[in-house]
Order: structure tokens, then C-alpha cells, then sequence
């Protein structure tokens, strides 16, 4: 199934909630409707009487409204939109209140267009109500009369004034129609919204102006979208990313810059999309977005389930998803699966657990659709990325990403509380971590939020299809990590190393298949591992010296750099300077500490100790895992004691 498909079938299968508005949910538009933000609701009364009125509060002004084909792209130009709009487009004495520009014209096409639904077979008893008020041509005395218009010393309204941001005398106007007509008793919620006065709720009015709009004659041809022949639309919706995105997915206008000359004798040869196919592309889009999707930047990505069944976002740390599978499902039947694990098994025991709580509530025909858009500029958008997989297949990839990067990772919680998890990191905090520059405690992004973008194109085929992890990015997060004396926050490395650790980690299993654990492997032998255990040693006997709140680097962190690009000689100097603190460790634990270095000692070969090339990232595990041995260690004997 192709994307347009996908999203077609998508409008079909939701089509009975389009219109419904409900508190905290993102709004399914049916066709030829779009969404805006209003600043004046006028109140009427079934026979086209003004009532009252009054600005919107920010928290309400959300709008559904009829749009044309013209209306719904306007940028520049008079397109009136059918039923509600701004003052200038259905204020008839608007130019008595206003000096400046004459909209004489807005005002004459918008009450064209609205007589002709009124006496079209498809008109509404709201459209009538609205029709005969505006005709009237009194709007703006009406709203200077309440004064819900802030009003100057000559009685004219403020062209300075705002509400919501927005000039007052461009303000969005919408309609309630106070009809008086009750609801039966035993009607508790009527989700037509044909019982609320407002134009907006009512979906027997969308579904008016739907049948409306579909008894206009209309040139007919081949959509490309689908290959049916059917009413053409050349002109396109915007608004997809969100309520301000002036951004456009499909396009024609370009006649001056020969962008299909030479090729075609003219757009329509070009580019032909069935009305009712776009009008249901767009607004299925809109709305799997705001439902689903995410923005970092300019680049938007959603991701949704065929059956809009809860799935693992790839896009996220898998803490995040255990949470979220252990808040929304059953584990009662395999409670005891994961115990007696290590932590690193029990965390990657626990990861899969939580997968399967998710597949457990998929369809076998369940598929997963990824789609992602770029800007290039403000007014073109660009489908970057389009995946579809069967649901169980995405699953098995999170599985697998994880499995091959699960690690000890270090986190900061909303309330500011620190915590820790076996796993991998999310898109967002991966770009923090690499990109991130420290600022009191914690990573800034200013003036990097294209770094989220970068990382999360790059990672998609790592996390979704089993490729690696770019190199660069490795070497990154490797250098990053071997330079602790440059963080301020102890945390913030920590923070880092795990993430370094994870991306080595996955490194060596696609390039070598070795498997790493944060288990301690005292049987390797490997060269770079070795140093890291030399360093993580060094960094462990100089810290037991220290006093409770001495905040003091050690040397072996203090030179981590150096000896990440000179192991053999930097480790003399850090040797050297390692004597006198191991002499204020009593002599039970300076034994031990001597009998573990002479240990790691024992399984280099003269060659590879004498080496003094630069180490790859495998010291960093060689330094997590046995600085997190001591760790271990330490609180089994406080456990103990």
C-alpha cells in the first residue's frame, strides 16, 4: 500500500469522527474544511438578529470552518472563505470604520458566495441565519456598539489594538446561532453537534456545505493520486505541520521559473489530483500528525499504527517505553520472567517484555507507517521519508536496536530527579549528548536545534533497519567521552560515557559480531579493553582517598585524553602519580587494588603494553565495566554489612 492509499484508507475508516471536536484531542477535519484561530464569536438568533458578542479566550479559539479550494491556499489576492472569515471580508460598513485599504470587494465576493449556498437545495439554517445578518451590512457597528472593539476618541476602532496577537481589525469572526431549539431529554451528548449553537460543533452544517461543494460542476479528470477520473483540484491545503505551517506538500503555481516547461505543455499535464483524494490525503495527514507525530525543527515525523493501535515510538529512550507498556498493559502472565538476571539481562529481560505487552494487542495484518517531511523554505514541503512494515517486523527491529546498544545510561527525570536504566538512549537526548553545549547542570541545544534533525535521519535506518550507526557520530560521542575534566557536571559525563559505550557497543556487533555486556569480562585479553581497566583502576583507587565532599578530578580522569591517544606513556605518568594514594588505602584494600592491576597486568603481551597508538572505543567499555565492578562490589559489601 502506497502512502496516499494508506492515508485515504485512514480518512475512510475514521470518517464518523471527522468534525468532532473533544477537549485535548487533536481535530479530524472532513473534507473541504480546515481549521483557525478566531478572535470575536457574534451570536445571533435564528432569524439573522444580532445578539452579542465577544472576544475568544486563547484557551477556545480553535475553529473548524468551510474553506474553498481558493480559500483554503490564500496567500495574497481576495478569496473569501463560504461562512466565517475576517472583519473585512463580512463587515459591509467595514471602510466606515477603517481607514485605509477599501474591502468593498472582500465583502461583495463573500456574500456572493454565501447567497448562493443559501439558495442552493444544500443551504443550512445556520447559513441562513448567518446570511440574512451579514447582508444587513452592519457587522462592524454592531461590534463597535458592544464594545467588544477597543474604540478611539472619534468613535473609530483602535488600528492598534490586538486581541490574541492579532490586529482587532483583522480579527477572525465566527457565528453562534441561538435557535432555541432543545435537544430531546433523552439525548445526553448529540456527537452531530446539531444542538449547539455553535457553527463550528455542528457537523450537520460540515455535512451541508460537503454536499454543497460536490454538486458544483467542476473540471473532471484523471486523479494521479488514485487513477480515477473525477473533479480536479490544482490548488493544494497548507497548515500540515501545524496550525501555522504556511508550508505546501504539493504544488503548481510555478508558471514564471519553467519548472515543468520543456517537459509538459502545462501543469495540467504535469500534476492533475482529485479534489476529494487531496482533501482527504490533507486533512488524514493533519491529523495523524498533531495525533502522533513530532517536530524537531523543521523536520516533522509521524508514526502510527494501521488499526491506530499503541505501538513503541522509535524515537524515544526504552525506559520511556517499559513505562509505557507497563502503564498500559497486563504482565501478570510472565511476572517472574526477568528475576535472578543480571542488571544488564534483566534490563534487556524487561525491554522485551514490554514489546510483547505490545504485540500481544496487534492484529496479524497490523502494519506500522513512518512518514517524515522537510522544508527546504517556508512555503514548499518535502516528503523525505516514507517506510511501511508489518507491525511485527518494526517490533523485532526496536528489539534488535536495543539489544545491540543496551547499556547503563544515566537520566534526569522532568522534577529534576536522577535515575538510571539498562538501555539506549532517544533521538533527542542522543543530539544533546553529542551536540549539547553544558549550561548549569544541564545540555543546551540554543542555536543547534538542526542538530534533533540530523540525528534523527541519520539513526531512522540504524534504529529501523539494522544499519549501523555512522561513524563519525562514534567518534564523536568516543572523544566527548574521553574528556571529562571538560564537563563541569560529573552527571553530565556519566551521561556521555553511557552513550559512547552503547554506540561502541553496537559497533563491535555489527563490524566484529562480538557481544559486549556491562558484565566484567576478566578474561580479555584485548589490548584497548586492558587500558581501560588500567585507567578505571587508577580513577578508583585515587577517589577512595578523597574526603566526602572533595569534588576533585582524579588524575586518571584529568589525563583520560592524552591517554586515550597515548596509552603507554601517559599510563607511566599517571602510575607514577598513583603511589602516594595508594599508600593511604589500608592494607587489606591496597592489596586487593595491587593484586587486581597486577592481574590486568598479567594478560598483556610485551607488544600490545609497549603500543602507544591511539585506543579505539573498546577501553571505554574496558573502563565502564570495571569501574562499575567496583561499584558493584562496593554495595554488595555495604549490602552485607
Amino acid at each position: 500500500m502506497n502512502w496516499i492509499a494508506g492515508l485515504c484508507d485512514l480518512y475512510d475508516r475514521n470518517e464518523s469522527i471527522t468534525g468532532v471536536m473533544l477537549p485535548e484531542q487533536p481535530v479530524f477535519l472532513p473534507i473541504y474544511h480546515t481549521t483557525v484561530t478566531a478572535q470575536i464569536t457574534v451570536t445571533i438568533d435564528g432569524n439573522g438578529e444580532f445578539l452579542y458578542a465577544e472576544t475568544v479566550p486563547d484557551e477556545d479559539k480553535l475553529t473548524i470552518i468551510p474553506v474553498t479550494d481558493g480559500s483554503a491556499s490564500r496567500t495574497a489576492g481576495i478569496e473569501p472563505h463560504p461562512l466565517c472569515d475576517n472583519l473585512k471580508y463580512l463587515a459591509g460598513d467595514y471602510n466606515r470604520y477603517v481607514d485605509g485599504k477599501d474591502c468593498s470587494k472582500n465583502y461583495k465576493l463573500y456574500v456572493e458566495q454565501l447567497k448562493d449556498w443559501a439558495d442552493s437545495p444544500y443551504t443550512h439554517e445556520k447559513v441562513n441565519a448567518v446570511y440574512e445578518y451579514l447582508k444587513k451590512g452592519t457587522l462592524m457597528e454592531d461590534l463597535c456598539g458592544k464594545q467588544v472593539l477597543v474604540l478611539e476618541e472619534n468613535r473609530k476602532p483602535s488600528v492598534k489594538a490586538k486581541i490574541q496577537n492579532v490586529l482587532q481589525v483583522e480579527a477572525f469572526v465566527r457565528f453562534r446561532i441561538e435557535t432555541g431549539e432543545m435537544p430531546p431529554e433523552d439525548i445526553l451528548e448529540d456527537v452531530s453537534g446539531r444542538y449547539f449553537p455553535e457553527c463550528w460543533k455542528d457537523r450537520t452544517l460540515q455535512q451541508s456545505y460537503i454536499a454543497y461543494c460536490n454538486s458544483q460542476p467542476r473540471e473532471v479528470g484523471v486523479s494521479y493520486l488514485t487513477g480515477k477520473i473525477m473533479p480536479i483540484s490544482y490548488l493544494q491545503p497548507k497548515k500540515i505541520r501545524n496550525e501555522g505551517d504556511g508550508a505546501k506538500l504539493i504544488s503548481s503555481n510555478d508558471e514564471t521559473y519553467y519548472t515543468y516547461r520543456g517537459r509538459f505543455r502545462g501543469k495540467e499535464e504535469a500534476f492533475a489530483i482529485g479534489y476529494e483524494d487531496s482533501q482527504k490525503v490533507h486533512n488524514a495527514l493533519k491529523w495523524i500528525i498533531r495525533k502522533y507525530g513530532s517536530n524537531l525543527g523543521s523536520f516533522c515525523i509521524v508514526t502510527w499504527e494501521s488499526d491506530l493501535c499503541k505501538i513503541p515510538d522509535w524515537k524515544v529512550d526504552s525506559e520511556s517505553i517499559c513505562i509505557d507498556a507497563e502503564e498500559n498493559f497486563d504482565f501478570s502472565w510472565e511476572e517472574d520472567e526477568a528475576e535472578g538476571n543480571e542488571t544488564d539481562k534483566a534490563g534487556v529481560a524487561r525491554f522485551k517484555r514490554a514489546l510483547r505487552g505490545y504485540e500481544k494487542n496487534l492484529s496479524r495484518s497490523s502494519r506500522t507507517v513512518i512518514l517524515a517531511f522537510d522544508a527546504a523554505t517556508t512555503g514548499r514541503l518535502a516528503m523525505i521519508e516514507y517506510k511501511d512494515y508489518q507491525s511485527s517486523k518494526y517490533v523485532e527491529s526496536l528489539a534488535n536496536w536495543y539489544q545491540r546498544c543496551a547499556w547503563r545510561q544515566e537520566a534526569v527525570r522532568k522534577d529534576g530527579s536522577r535515575y538510571s536504566y539498562t538501555g539506549m538512549v532517544g533521538i533527542q537526548d542522543a543530539a544533546e549528548l553529542l551536540y549539547g553545549t553544558e549550561q548549569k547542570g544541564f545540555f543546551s541545544m540554543k542555536g543547534k536545534e538542526e542538530r534533533y534533525k540530523e540525528v534523527a535521519k541519520r539513526w531512522m535506518p540504524c534504529i529501523l533497519e539494522g544499519k549501523q550507526i555512522p561513524k563519525d557520530m562514534v567518534w564523536l560521542a568516543i572523544r566527548r567521552a574521553s574528556s571529562p575534566v571538560s564537563f563541569k557536571s560529573r552527571f553530565l559525563w556519566q551521561r556521555v560515557l553511557g552513550l559512547a559505550c552503547s554506540m561502541v557497543k553496537q559497533q563491535y556487533k555489527k563490524e566484529y559480531k562480538e557481544d559486549w555486556t556491562m558484565a566484567l569480562d576478566a578474561t580479555c585479553d584485548k589490548r584497548d579493553y586492558l587500558y581501560g581497566r588500567l585507567l578505571a583502576l587508577a580513577d578508583r583507587i585515587e577517589y577512595r582517598t578523597f574526603d566526602k565532599d572533595d569534588v576533585r578530578e582524579t588524575n586518571a580522569k584529568r589525563y583520560m585524553c592524552a591517554f586515550s591517544q597515548h596509552p603507554f606513556r601517559t599510563w607511566k605518568v599517571i602510575e607514577e602519580k598513583l603511589e602516594p594514594y595508594l599508600m593511604r588505602l589500608k592494607p587489606g584494600e591496597r592489596l586487593h587494588y595491587q593484586n587486581t592491576m597486577n592481574e590486568i597486568h598479567s594478560k598483556f603481551s610485551v607488544q600490545d603494553y609497549e603500543n602507544d597508538t591511539a585506543l579505539s572505543g573498546l577501553y571505554l567499555l574496558g573502563f565502564h565495566n570495571q569501574a562499575y565492578a567496583f561499584q558493584k562490589k562496593k554495595e554488595n559489601e555495604e549490602e552485607e554489612s
